[in-house]
């Protein structure tokens, strides 16, 4: 067994240069019984907006914290002891930025050990410890919880997560063993495995209280002073602590590996095998069902050690800090104050995609907003549609009847394109045909005043060809939403060659207004996304055109991780919309891009898989089959192998022709892209640092994305 405290920690110096160090302050409260508890509270002298973290220097002043305290209880000048933090803020975990940095195996399985190391002090601190968790708890915040005997929580903490798996890394500091051994193993599945790979799913206070993570939860308006005497009842003999998941009560002979083997089926049929986190915090979570904490500790240390030091973590973090950082701060965009303010949004159109668009504008913007269609009945159904979204809203309690009513009233359809007038953000939502876009546009141009934006939601058309009847494109801008909506954070805002400063701004303050994440792109086919997903659409359906196997195509691409096959994903996109994709991209670079006459006919037919009635994948469907296979003796059939080096070539010269011709400003704005707006995962980095990774890049255009190559170390 592992003794910690004969480890040489030196080596981690490195990763505290800069470090914003929390520090330990302790306080003695007499509690009403008269007994002393000694309260650390966790500080780093900031905002809230720099929560509280835990790097190498942190860690060691806790440590050293403990230490006096197990001295005091042992001299009895204390009789318990408990953690809390800053206003708000328990722990945001560690220092992300610097765990990235960590340069070898060694060292991260140090850092891993010294969390271990000190954490551990507080079992061993002679008196009952106390986590009264008075916020945010992240990672190695709620690990810092787990580690006491007792804990409270705020009822207002906002986020309570382990969301290591989502950042290519697992609970490394006690939680893969502690948290089923607390709340049993079908709710640490779900705080450890399911959470995170839900787009990193928070607990609500009530949420982590309801689990089992804490024993008790107090309002905000008195919570430090019920967690003390809360705390006094416990010590006192007065409040007995019951748990229902308590070890002598958790079922451990059947549930435990049931449970880890429902997981396991979950995660390879929704994410597949490549990410390794979700299936080495699954190996932990199963291995917590038996032996001592020790013994759990000592196979986090190797765990984490060992994905720290890999590939996927280095992604992650890169693809963490884009989404976190580059997001916030668009490549290209103009003065904010340039923006024209928006009193009130026009849509053309009244289908699903223009419903959608109405109900996120009036929820963000809370302005009025008019639709209009070509008939009234048309109107009505988007009405009737938008309303019951916002019905809906309400009796699931994400709205008050206050805003529900609100929303109604703002919320308005027509005909009479007049009622356009005074709009001062128009969008269409109108087949993605050019010509209709056009006059569209040309005809509400009239009833428009001279100020209004414009914007087209077009996925792959010119914007300054659907601005060629206007008599003013300056105010034209692409506005590309992503489907569904209301859940797909990216927009890609279209620059086009007429468009000017301010409606360009506009288009950019009003995407932050409605929480979405925007990426300027050049006006070109495809743009960003579609430009990509064109590329592998059409390998994909060159390589079964030439006479692969769907089989094999399907399995091809499997080293990418991506969320679904291609032609799962030509299916959810629909293959008349693929088609579409294809031949718009085609047109436009007829050398590398291919045309297919079969997924037309697939289109025409209407779908590649047979499903069961739960919508479940079974096989692929004859007849599809049968359109793909070419003649006798034209086949063609290609190795997993050889349409992966296509693929990944291919994508490596796409994307290096789309950073020469400033599609966007540089490679991560693909990624960032790529991520937000196709699911891309985020231990792969997106694109371009596995491309970089698998050699593509040296292969295409002699050089890398990135410099150095985002890999893991020794």
């Amino acid at each position: 067994m592992t003794d910690y405290s004969t480890i040489d920690f030196s080596g981690l110096e490195e990763l505290s240069a800069d470090e914003v160090v929390t520090h330990s302050y302790v306080r003695d409260i007499r509690l009403p019984s008269g007994k002393t508890l000694a309260l650390i509270t966790l500080d780093n002298g900031r905002d809230h907006t720099r929560p509280n973290t835990l790097g190498p220097v942190t860690l060691t002043e806790y440590g050293a914290t403990l230490d006096a305290l197990t001295a005091r209880a042992a001299a009895g000048e204390i009789d318990a002891v408990a953690v809390t933090g800053k206003p708000y803020i328990l722990a945001a975990g560690a220092d992300l930025s610097k765990v990235g940095e960590i340069p070898s195996k060694e060292v991260a399985k140090k850092m891993a050990q010294l969390g271990h190391f000190v954490f551990g002090k507080m079992k061993k601190v002679g008196v009952p410890s106390f986590a009264f968790v008075n916020g945010l708890a992240l990672g190695g915040g709620v690990e810092v919880a787990l580690a006491a005997d007792y804990r409270t929580i705020d009822s207002s903490t906002p986020a309570l997560a382990l969301p290591e798996v989502f950042l290519g890394i697992i609970p490394g500091w006690g939680g893969a063993y502690l948290l089923p051994n607390l709340i049993g193993i079908e709710n640490a599945l779900k705080v450890v495995i399911e959470n995170p790979l839900k787009n990193n799913r928070m607990l609500k206070g009530q949420e982590a209280f309801d689990l089992g993570i804490a024993d008790a939860i107090f309002g905000p308006a008195n919570y430090l002073e019920d967690s003390l005497v809360w705390a006094d009842g416990v010590l006192s003999g007065r409040i007995k602590v019951k748990r229902p998941n308590e070890p002598g009560k958790i079922e451990r002979m059947v549930k435990w590996d049931v449970a880890i083997g429902i997981a396991r089926k979950m995660l390879e049929s929704r994410i597949g095998t490549v990410a390794k986190s979700p299936y080495a915090a699954l190996d932990l979570l199963k291995a917590a069902k038996s032996g001592t904490p020790e013994e759990g500790f000592e196979r986090e240390d190797e765990a984490l050690a060992e994905l720290i030091a890999g590939d996927q973590f280095r992604a992650s973090i890169y693809a963490f800090d884009l989404v976190q950082k580059r997001a916030k701060r668009p490549a290209g965009a103009p003065d904010k104050a340039l923006a024209k303010p928006v009193t009130k949004v026009g849509i053309i159109g009244a289908g699903l995609m223009a419903s959608q668009f109405a109900l996120l504008f009036v929820r963000r913007l809370q302005v009025p907003v008019v639709i209009t269609d070509l008939d009234q009945s048309r109107v009505d159904k988007g009405l009737d549609y938008i309303r019951g979204e916002i019905a809906t809203l309400l009796s699931k309690g994400r709205i008050s009847p206050d805003e529900s009513n609100r929303l109604n009233a703002l919320i308005h359809g027509t005909t009479d394109k007049a009622e356009f007038n005074d709009a001062d953000w128009v969008i269409e939502a109108v087949f993605e045909e050019l010509g209709v876009k056009q006059d569209v546009f040309a005809e509400i141009e009239k009833h428009v005043s001279d100020t209004a934006v414009l914007a087209t939601n077009t996925s792959s058309l010119s914007v300054e060809q659907i601005g060629a009847k206007l008599a003013h494109p300056e105010r034209l801008v692409g506005f590309h939403f992503f489907n569904p909506v209301a859940v797909m954070p990216l927009v890609e805002v279209v620059n086009a060659p007429a468009t000017d400063e301010a409606t360009l701004s506009t288009a950019m303050v009003t995407a932050a207004k409605l929480k979405k994440n925007a990426v300027i792109t050049r006006d070109t086919p495809g743009f960003v996304v579609n430009r990509i997903l064109a590329k592998v659409l059409g390998e994909a359906m060159h390589a079964v055109d030439t006479g692969t196997s769907f089989e094999v195509m399907n399995r091809a691409l499997a080293p990418f991780g991506l969320p679904m096959t291609p032609f799962e994903l030509l299916e959810l996109v629909g293959l008349k919309v693929g088609a579409h994709v294809l031949d718009t991209h085609h047109a436009a670079f007829p050398d590398r891009f291919f045309e297919s006459a079969n997924l037309h006919k697939l289109a025409e037919h209407g779908k590649i898989f047979d499903r069961d009635a739960k919508g479940k994948i079974t096989g692929f469907d004859k007849e599809a089959v049968k359109i793909v296979t070419p003649p006798k003796g034209e086949a063609k059939p290609m190795t997993e192998a050889e349409i992966l080096r296509r693929v990944e070539d291919g994508l490596a010269d796409e994307v290096h022709r789309m950073l020469e011709d400033d599609v966007v400003h540089a490679a991560e704005d693909i990624d960032l892209c790529l991520i937000l707006g196709a699911g891309y995962p985020f231990q792969m980095g997106g694109l371009t640092p596995y491309l970089d990774r698998v050699g593509a890049s040296e292969r295409v255009f002699g050089d890398t994305f990135h410099h150095p190559v985002i890999r893991g170390v020794e």
